[in-house]
């Protein structure tokens, strides 16, 4: 098991990183699954819509894209995130930047885990277990 943070074209943010893969390993575990191998790539809004073009036909900006390697109970994946999204998400909802960090960091997480968020009631649901594993951290 692995989890890693990388970084392309933003600096480093100095992420209390030992903090966040207790807290990211338990929410896996409290969702029935096995952590494996988890990269967590920060990124400008430029890199991450570059990938949005080239791997899933989209031109538009967006703060997350999960590339998942799920096996099983195996949660394995690339999480893509655009720190310029969550800046401007965090001034949009009023809050820190840390926490709306958090909360994108747990999104694609959950998205690993198996949860949606295209229909109302499946971004209801990812919403209330962003909040619940918000609150464990």
């Amino acid at each position: 098991m692995s989890i890693n943070f990388y970084y392309e074209d933003v600096a480093d943010l100095h992420l209390d990183k030992k903090r966040l893969k207790n807290w990211i390993t338990s929410t896996i575990k409290e969702e029935g699954k096995l952590p494996a191998e988890l990269s967590f790539i920060f990124c400008s809004d430029p890199y991450l819509l570059e990938i949005n073009k080239q791997y899933l036909d989209h031109d538009y900006f967006t703060d997350i894209i999960t590339f998942d390697y799920v096996e099983g109970n195996l949660v394995s994946g690339d999480i893509f995130i655009s720190l310029d999204r969550v800046s401007e998400n965090a001034d949009t909802f009023r809050v820190s930047f840390s926490e709306e960090l958090n909360r994108i960091l747990i999104h694609g997480v959950l998205h690993l885990c198996g949860y949606a968020d295209k229909l109302p009631q499946e971004k209801e649901i990812m919403t209330q277990k962003e909040d619940f594993y918000l609150d464990k951290l």
